[in-house]
C-alpha cells in the first residue's frame, strides 16, 4: 500500500493521528479551494474500513450529499481516487446501481445516499456490523444542525465507535448555520481548517497557484473566501467587532463592572438574559454568561438568574412591567430599560462602535451565534434595507438593555 505522507496533505497528519487512536467521533473539515479537504476522507473511509478488517472488524461507511444526483461526479469519483491512491483498487469492487463500493476480502461497503430521500437513509441497513463511518460532503448545503443530528441518530447504532467526516467550504455570511456550529465548541468534536497553502505544490500544480494569485492581486476579499476559506460576510454584517475566544475562570474574577441585562419571552421568543463586563477604559464589551428558554416562568427564570446576578442591577425590557414587579417579589433587583423613540438604533450603533466585544462561545452559544450572525435585511432585489432587523436578536437586546447607563447621548438643546 501506498506510503500515507506521499497522499496525505501535512495539515491532516495530525487529524489521522487522531483518527488511528480514536480521539474523536466528529471531524468538522471546513478549507478554502484545493485543500485537499475532500481527498483526504476519500482515504480514510477506505483506510478505516480496511484496517478494522484486519482487526477482526466488520464496518461500513455511508457518504452523503444534500441531493443525490451530485452523488457521482463528487463523492463517489472521490473515494475511487482514494482507493486508487492507497493502491488497492485490485481489492475494491466498485458498483454504480445501487452505487456502491464493497472491500471484497470481506464484503465491508460503504454506500452512496442522497439526504432529498430521507426514506433511503433512514432505510439503510447492513446484513452485519454496523456504520461506522460517515461522510456529509458540502455539509453548509444540509437543512442545518437538527437536519445532521437526525441522520446521525439512524446511521450510528450497534457499534462502540464511529467516524463522521463534515466537509465544506466557508460560506460568506456569519450566519450560516456551519459557521456558526464550528465557531463554538462541542464534545467529542474536532475542527480542523485548512487552505491550499499547506498543499505540496506539485499536487495541486502551477496553473492553479498563478490563478489564485491572481485573485489574490485583483481581488483579495474573493481571493480570502475563494482560496483561505475565509468568513469574509456579504457586507450586510451588523458587528463586525465580535472576537469568539473562552473567557477563563480567572478573567471573570477579576471582572469588577458587570452589566446585567434581560430580554422577556415566553412561547415563541425565548426568555434571554446576559451578564458581562464592560471595560470603560478600552472599551471592550465581555460576554460570559446567559440564559436561553422558551416557556420559562418568570418564578423558573428568577430562580435560575438569582445565584449569578445576587443582589445586582439587572436591566430589563420595560414593556412588561407585570414581569417586572412579578420578578422583583422573587428577589430580583430589576429595572426597565429607559428605551425611547431612536433607543433600538443608537443602542445598537454604540454596541458596533465598541473597539471589542468579545464572547465566549461555550457559556453563551446563543448569544455568540446572534452578534455574529446579525445580519441587514435584504429587499426582493437583493438590496440591504434600511433599519436593523428586528428579528433574532433576543440577546442583542438583552446587552443593549444591560449597557444603557454605559451608553452617553447628546444632550438636547432646548430653543427659546
Amino acid at each position: 500500500m501506498t506510503k500515507l505522507s506521499d497522499i496525505i496533505a501535512p495539515s491532516f497528519r495530525k487529524v489521522h493521528a487522531d483518527i488511528k487512536r480514536g480521539g474523536h467521533t466528529h471531524y468538522w473539515l471546513p478549507g478554502g479551494r484545493g485543500s485537499t479537504k475532500s481527498s483526504f476522507v476519500g482515504i480514510e473511509i477506505p483506510l478505516g474500513i480496511m484496517r478494522d478488517a484486519s482487526n477482526g472488524l466488520m464496518t461500513h461507511g455511508v457518504v452523503l450529499r444534500r441531493y443525490g444526483v451530485t452523488l457521482r461526479e463528487s463523492v463517489y469519483a472521490q473515494l475511487l481516487w482514494g482507493i486508487n491512491a492507497l493502491a488497492v483498487s485490485h481489492l475494491w469492487q466498485a458498483n454504480v446501481s445501487p452505487m456502491s463500493l464493497t472491500y471484497t476480502p470481506t464484503g465491508q461497503k460503504i454506500l452512496f445516499r442522497g439526504a432529498d430521500d430521507p426514506m433511503k437513509v433512514k432505510s439503510i441497513k447492513v446484513d452485519k456490523g454496523y456504520i461506522k463511518y460517515g461522510w456529509y460532503e458540502e455539509v453548509n448545503e444540509f437543512e442545518g444542525e437538527e437536519k445532521i443530528r437526525s441522520v446521525n441518530q439512524s446511521l450510528m447504532r450497534g457499534g462502540e465507535s464511529f467516524v463522521f467526516f463534515y466537509t465544506f467550504n466557508p460560506p460568506k455570511s456569519g450566519r450560516n448555520w456551519c459557521n456558526q456550529f464550528v465557531a463554538a465548541e462541542h464534545p467529542d468534536t474536532l475542527v480542523t481548517h485548512s487552505t491550499y497553502l499547506t498543499v505540496p505544490k506539485h499536487w495541486i500544480g502551477e496553473q492553479f497557484i498563478q490563478e489564485a494569485e491572481h485573485l489574490k492581486a485583483v481581488k483579495p476579499m474573493a481571493y480570502a473566501h475563494e482560496y483561505l476559506g475565509e468568513v469574509t460576510g456579504t457586507g450586510g454584517e451588523v458587528f463586525d467587532n465580535v472576537t469568539l475566544r473562552p473567557i477563563t475562570d480567572e478573567e471573570i474574577s477579576s471582572f469588577d463592572n458587570i452589566r446585567r441585562g434581560l430580554d422577556w419571552g415566553y412561547a415563541t421568543d425565548p426568555l434571554a438574559y446576559n451578564e458581562g463586563h464592560y471595560d470603560k477604559t478600552r472599551r471592550r464589551l465581555y460576554l460570559y454568561r446567559e440564559l436561553h428558554q422558551v416557556r420559562l416562568s418568570n418564578r423558573k427564570a428568577a430562580e435560575l438568574i438569582s445565584p449569578w446576578a445576587g443582589s445586582g442591577r439587572i436591566i430589563c425590557d420595560s414593556a412588561e412591567p407585570k414581569s417586572i414587579a412579578e420578578v422583583k417579589e422573587y428577589g430580583l433587583r430589576v429595572v426597565g430599560a429607559k428605551k425611547g423613540p431612536d433607543s433600538v438604533e443608537y443602542g445598537i450603533k454604540w454596541l458596533q462602535d465598541l473597539e471589542e466585544i468579545t464572547i465566549d462561545p461555550s457559556r453563551c452559544p446563543e448569544t455568540a451565534k446572534e452578534f455574529t450572525g446579525y445580519e441587514l435585511d435584504r429587499d426582493k432585489d437583493g438590496n440591504f434595507k434600511a433599519g436593523f432587523p428586528d428579528h433574532d436578536n433576543h440577546h442583542i437586546d438583552a446587552v443593549r438593555y444591560a449597557c444603557e447607563d454605559d451608553m452617553k447621548r447628546p444632550a438636547v438643546k432646548v430653543l427659546r
